[in-house]
């Protein structure tokens, strides 16, 4: 009896485990929602989507690599704040421990300077350095694969033009076993096909760029998209928003409530392009950094390609999210939610209101208004607390704009009182965030 039992479980743990395997690794991929027939690039008879968009036609191999490594957003990732461009040292932290960002300067020894066109092209597609070691997906090869060889190697071209920065990668602190690079090979077998874009024949030329600016360069779904259990993007939940760097990365689906479906093309394309758009809010953490670091330097006719593939995403409700509210609060500082949230209407009023104001309208800086915003409106208030930790510092027409960082100034006990208190008077549904909630954020924002 006993051992029928044991293989009657045995036969139900090969079974879920089968099942599991086959939902992780049969997924789809992230351009499969389209349907229609991919053909090769040399195929292809309508406008070539791949390189740098008209405007730059007649522009050199350096140019070209300077738009396309901006388009892929390498500073982000490659940059620590205040120190050199592309010098590395970018810290990732992770659940099982920080991995930091490799020098792609010049530099023949602590940077890329001694790599060949193949080792670059191998790194970028098949996440192998030229030594063999394997890297984390961390960076995105599993984006940048769909890139064509001509595209990689003119970013090699602009990166080794700059100036060589001696600067040693500091080392991983990764727990065991993510610590086993080695393992990445069977990730990568599963996860990355190694394989260049295929124009979709049944789209546009329009929708095909942007399909290799979101998916090949832009990788907007490794911010966007949640992971599966292998830490792999489920596209089935294809931009419906996701965690990144603590951050909440919000849906980008055509979803009217909780997406960007009640949006028109020219709001879309104006917060993409420039991070803010008057009652829909601002781009701030890692997406402010994103537009800042590489879409606002996207011509227009890349934008408004992005904005023609966005739209034709399936539509996926997040259902943490309520629909934003778009009415302006109180002008009086003495209402209902002052009186429920004490502490957090004084800190507001000693340190946020003079930019944000009492209704949420800024009275100095458009940049600065809540009303409308998807970060006020979000129950966990994940992002606006973030805010207050770190502080938000973004590019405007005038110049930097900046709201200065308070994590040093308040504690985490304050900082929550002051996320509630905006969340409950600023948005649709009030959050509930804790002091040892905020704590947990503070561990998982990189830099």
């Amino acid at each position: 009896m006993k051992r029928a039992l044991g293989i009657a479980i045995a036969i139900v743990i090969v079974v879920v485990l089968g099942a599991l395997g086959w939902f992780v690794v049969l997924a789809p991929g992230p351009l499969d929602f389209a349907g229609g027939q991919t053909v090769p690039l040399a195929e292809y008879k309508e406008a070539n989507p791949t390189g740098v968009p008209g405007a730059l036609a007649n522009a050199g191999l350096i140019e070209r690599g300077e738009y396309l490594a901006q388009a892929g957003d390498c500073a982000a990732c490659h940059t620590v704040k205040g120190g050199k461009p592309f010098a590395g040292g970018f810290a990732f932290k992770l659940p099982f421990g920080t991995l930091y960002s490799s020098n792609i300067t010049p530099d023949k020894e602590t940077g890329i300077g001694a790599w060949s066109d193949a080792d670059f092209l191998k790194a970028v597609h098949q996440g192998v350095a030229p030594d063999g070691t394997r890297l984390y997906p961390a960076f995105p090869y599993a984006a940048y694969t769909l890139m064509t060889d001509e595209d990689v190697l003119a970013i090699k071209a602009y990166l080794f033009s700059l100036p060589p920065v001696r600067a040693a990668t500091p080392p991983n602190t990764l727990s065991f076993p993510f610590n086993q690079r080695w393992l990445m090979a069977f990730w990568s077998a599963f996860f990355n096909p190694n394989e260049r874009y295929r124009p979709n024949t049944a789209q546009s030329a329009e929708w095909n760029r942007g399909a290799y600016i979101a998916e090949a360069m832009g990788h907007c779904g490794d911010c966007h998209t949640p992971r599966n259990p292998m830490q792999a993007m489920d596209h089935r939940r294809k931009f419906m928003g996701a965690v990144a760097a603590g951050w909440k990365a919000y849906n980008l689906t055509p979803d009217k409530e909780t997406g960007v479906g009640a949006w028109s093309d020219e709001t879309l394309a104006k917060f993409i392009s420039t991070g803010h758009v008057e009652g829909y809010g601002t781009a701030s953490g890692p997406m402010g950094e994103a537009i800042d670091n590489s879409l606002r330097h996207l011509k227009p006719e890349d934008i408004k390609a992005l904005v023609v593939y966005l739209r034709t995403v399936p539509p996926i409700s997040d259902p943490a999210l309520p629909a934003p509210r778009t009415a302006l609060a109180s002008a009086s500082p003495k209402d209902g939610t002052a009186e429920a949230d004490a502490r957090g209407a004084e800190l507001f009023a000693g340190a946020c209101v003079s930019c944000h104001g009492w209704t949420g309208k800024s009275p100095v800086l458009a940049i600065a208004t809540f009303t409308g915003a998807r970060a006020v409106n979000d129950p966990s208030a994940r992002n606006v607390a973030q805010a207050i930790v770190w502080g938000v510092t973004r590019e405007t027409p005038s110049g930097p704009a900046v709201m200065p960082a308070f994590g040093h100034a308040y504690s985490n006990t304050e900082i929550a009182a002051i996320a509630n208190y905006v969340t409950k008077r600023f948005g649709a549904v009030p959050s509930a965030i804790t002091a040892d909630q905020v704590a947990e954020l503070r561990g998982q924002a990189s830099q």
